[in-house]
């Protein structure tokens, strides 16, 4: 939350969304990348204008060794009333066991 807000400006709301916990969304009431973007032409309609969050997200998870599905679940430029990025861990953190050599 603190990245974004350092970033972009705006704080995400955490919403979990699986017991098992390895799966979470990031909500965003205000998305500051659509705000000089009207409306996506009829023919570029399946277009993640803000797919750019998502690479992000999943390359800094990657850095500390997180490997990580990140798509949109939800986007304010679709017609939705929030912006939902889900992110599902794909390995459990405890399996791997760092070495030092």
């Amino acid at each position: 939350q603190v990245a974004f807000k350092m970033y972009l400006g705006v704080t995400p709301s955490v919403s979990c969304s699986s017991a098992a916990g390895n799966e979470f969304s990031l909500i965003l009431d205000k998305n500051p990348l659509v705000d000089f973007v009207e409306e996506l032409p009829a023919e570029r309609a399946s277009l993640c204008y803000c797919n750019l969050l998502c690479g992000v997200i999943r390359g800094a998870l990657e850095m500390v060794h997180l490997a990580a599905e990140v798509t949109f679940l939800q986007d304010k430029l679709k017609g939705d009333a929030v912006t939902e990025i889900g992110i599902v861990f794909l390995k459990n953190t405890e399996d791997k066991k760092h070495k030092r050599n």
